[in-house]
């Protein structure tokens, strides 16, 4: 089967401008059965909080669960919660299942923390800013490019 070349989303065209490495997948992580090369530990969540002003942004693998209380405590914010569905595009442009950190980096300048445990991989899987549309790149590329910080947030997903 020939791999179909993908249009490029628009997290693609800033990553190619800023020269940084990455490679674009079509892949719906909740739907789609994964590719034999991707597990689900390797694609994060982008999740859009609140301290009830400011948003924060917390990526962590699909396979945990985000601890308010822990981005909370390394942000220095005294609580934080999930914004509501409602208000997510409205905050950072993005509907449910697209936010990304590339593209809400672009647009606003919210704090971003990516889970530690990224770090112990060659590489991450985020959203390209469209459901069902995706990127694979360096943890640490990332978060340079975001000004996104590397801190323990999220903990086990209970079974």
């Amino acid at each position: 089967m020939k791999k179909q070349k993908l249009k490029k989303t628009l997290v693609d065209q800033i990553l190619d401008k800023a020269g940084i490495a990455h490679d674009a997948l079509a892949l719906n992580a909740l739907k789609d059965e994964l590719p034999d090369d991707i597990t689900k530990a390797d694609i994060y969540k982008t999740l859009a909080l609140t301290n009830g002003i400011d948003p924060i942004i917390g990526i962590v693998p699909l396979t945990r669960h985000l601890s308010e209380k822990k981005l909370a405590k390394v942000s220095g914010m005294k609580k934080v919660s999930m914004i509501p569905q409602k208000d997510l595009q409205k905050t950072t442009g993005y509907i449910h299942g697209a936010n990304n950190p590339v593209g809400i980096h672009q647009k606003h300048a919210f704090p971003i923390y990516i889970d530690e445990i990224a770090l112990s991989k060659p590489v991450m899987i985020v959203s390209a800013g469209e459901v069902g549309r995706s990127i694979r790149i360096q943890p640490q590329l990332l978060a340079d490019f975001v000004h996104a910080s590397f801190a323990d947030i999220s903990e086990a997903a209970p079974h």
